[in-house]
């Protein structure tokens, strides 16, 4: 027998057959079945089978960190927030929308600082703060954004002048 589990599954005899009942509908997505089917593998109560993990990870081939997590789950939030789990909430929001990001690549595109004979993305940031885009912005934030639109500072031009005045209404750009 292995180590003693810090999460310990005890089911109800009506959560037993909830489970076996899903299980058996098998309606449901195949995360949501296998959480039920380690759940039940992991029962130490009268009417449960008490599995090691390793044998319920090799039995239904998902890792031995799934089952742990999955016990821990059951303990921590209960059964339906354990069988019913939401993907986590984005924390992150952006920072520089397409607003900003305007003027981050219009001064990527511009010639750099005197002294500088590109632009890097730190001074990028500390300008878009300068010039008041943005209240603070950090050089990874600019990195990014630049990443996302596929503009390189380390070439001389990125395709397209902006020093070209347009042409009539249609919008033309003098390719470099």
């Amino acid at each position: 027998m292995g180590r003693p589990q810090k999460y310990v599954v005890r089911l109800t005899s009506d959560e037993r057959e909830m489970l076996l009942a899903l299980i058996a509908k098998g309606k449901a997505n195949k995360e949501k079945l296998n959480r039920a089917r380690i759940l039940l593998k992991a029962d130490c109560g009268e009417e449960g089978e008490n599995w090691e993990d390793q044998k319920i990870a090799e039995a239904f081939y998902v890792t031995i960190l799934t089952v742990q997590r999955t016990r821990q789950s059951l303990v921590e939030e209960g059964l339906e927030n354990t069988l019913n789990r939401q993907p986590p909430k984005a924390s992150k929001r952006r920072v520089i929308h397409g607003e900003e990001e305007a003027h981050l690549v219009a001064l990527a595109c511009s010639e750099p600082p005197e002294g500088h004979c590109r632009w890097t993305v730190r001074l990028l940031a500390d300008k878009m703060v300068e010039l008041e885009y943005l209240p603070s912005v950090s050089h990874m934030t600019i990195h990014n954004a630049l990443k996302k639109t596929k503009l390189s500072l380390g070439k001389k031009k990125n395709g397209v002048s902006l020093q070209e005045p347009m042409q009539n209404s249609s919008v033309k750009w003098k390719k470099s």
